[in-house]
């Protein structure tokens, strides 16, 4: 099976003058890929990011500290940064004017016409994103990954090989936004609560991650879980050809796991022990993956050396350090309570052995989310839980009862409390896990800044 080639087609780029709102990363690089065709750019921010008001360099109107809305006039499209909501006044005046609003997602596929591998899922996106990056390099072709986290998608229309496979995380506040974009491979992980703030339900939540199926065609490919409840008896939309990945061996699913190997086809492909990954959650996402490259025509042997390969991703489940036997584990991509139950239950026992304490480091940001949920992979995993941030009231609260079985729970000033406390307390071959099933906006820009914050003042212990 060889390569398939990327559609011929793309719709054209809407109409200028163009009006971008939100001008972080995917802002400034959809305000300069439209400056760069000559178009008639107003960039807006209701704040003023790094890197904004460098744009008036590149020909683009910058007005920061504004909503947006007297800027309007005049504009036939706006383009909505992805952490813009369509609530926001100036996406509502656009859209009751009759203006086309677009994602940045939307607008950097029409310009950038390669091949397409769309990932999308509450949990898991990068890993796999990643890992598929590397099963493709590890099979020689060529490939960029781009997307929700780390590279602009825009920033590469007419910068990369015309040959090489975009490997898109694609975020729900992408999808929300997509009208036409048709990847030729899209991947749907999981679905858990996130985001509730911002979808304000799970039915819109999910409503906006299918969009990665909605346009596709009969000869594109849309990867499932079939083990997700949440996709059981979901119309996916679109019309591609489904492979879909689940735990067992079920007649209807293309790659399996079963007795500790994983399937293809009904024929093994690799035992789970030979992963570079580790965790029962990155079996699934070796198994999505698998289905994307091999079902776009990776070979089979690429496939596998590249599982076997790939080590994982900064800020999920990162083991920084190791300091007299305290293993000291990054996970701060764990913005959700969904993918912080993750990176606790990585560290429980699979076999009914003595599992490693954890002293896990939870809280941060509002997303409204119910914490009780967490109760159960703490006690099952946790010597003690260090709280920080704007989520700590709450989170005490929920999880009160776990101090019944023992557990400890600590108040903490702030991140570098915690870690500090945190070590000191652990002994050799205990955890020190950072997963706050939070996001990081009270304190810090992003996760990756968490994250490498962490990772700082770990190594200030060593």
């Amino acid at each position: 099976m060889s390569v398939p080639p990327p559609k011929e087609i793309r719709p054209p780029l809407p109409d200028g003058p163009f009006l971008i709102v939100g001008l972080a990363r995917s802002g400034q690089a959809a305000a300069r890929l439209l400056a760069g065709r000559g178009e008639a750019i107003v960039g807006v921010d209701s704040g003023n990011p790094p890197g904004a008001a460098g744009l008036t360099g590149s020909g683009v109107e910058v007005v920061l500290d504004t909503d947006g809305l007297a800027q309007l006039d005049g504009m036939r499209t706006v383009v909505k940064s992805p952490g813009v909501p369509r609530e926001a006044p100036v996406i509502a005046a656009a859209l009751d004017r009759g203006i086309d609003v677009v994602g940045e997602l939307e607008l950097a596929w029409r310009a950038t016409p390669n091949r397409f591998l769309a990932v999308t899922g509450t949990n898991g996106k990068t890993t796999v994103a990643e890992l598929l990056g590397h099963v493709y390099r590890t099979a020689g072709e060529p490939v960029t990954v781009a997307g929700n986290v780390g590279t602009p998608l825009s920033s590469l229309a007419g910068e990369i090989d015309p040959a090489a496979t975009v490997v898109c995380e694609a975020s729900s506040f992408q999808l929300e936004d997509s009208v036409a974009f048709a990847p030729e491979c899209a991947v749907f992980l999981n679905l858990a609560a996130d985001h509730l703030d911002r979808h304000h339900d799970l039915e819109s939540y999910l409503a906006a991650k299918l969009r990665i199926f909605a346009n596709q065609g009969n000869d594109d490919i849309a990867v499932y879980n079939a083990d997700d409840p949440a996709l059981a008896g979901v119309d996916l939309g679109g019309c591609a050809r489904r492979i879909s990945f689940c735990v067992g061996a079920a007649p209807d699913c293309e790659v399996s796991l079963a007795e500790g190997t994983v399937f293809y086809d009904g024929e093994p492909l690799l035992p789970v022990a030979d992963l570079g990954l580790f965790g029962e959650h990155n079996v699934a996402n070796a198994m999505a993956a698998a289905a994307a490259a091999l079902s776009m025509g990776i070979d089979r042997d690429a496939v596998r050396e590249g599982l076997r390969g790939f080590a994982g991703v900064a800020h999920r489940l990162e083991q920084v350090a190791e300091i007299e036997g305290v293993r000291f584990v990054n996970d701060s991509k764990a913005t959700n309570v969904a993918s912080a139950t993750v990176g606790l239950r990585a560290f429980a026992s699979d076999d009914g052995s003595a599992a490693p304490a954890v002293h896990a480091i939870l809280g941060g940001s509002e997303k409204g989310e119910d914490y009780s949920a967490l109760v159960e992979p703490v006690r099952e995993t946790c010597a003690a839980v260090y709280l920080i941030g704007a989520t700590s009231d709450r989170m005490a609260e929920a999880l009160a009862p776990s101090l019944e079985a023992g557990l400890e729970l600590h108040r903490c000033s702030d991140l570098e409390d915690a870690v500090r406390r945190a070590a000191a307390a652990a002994g050799p071959g205990e955890v020190v896990l950072l997963s706050p099933a939070c996001a990081s906006f009270d304190a810090f820009e992003n996760f990756e800044a968490r994250g490498d914050r962490f990772r700082e003042i770990v190594g200030e212990l060593s």
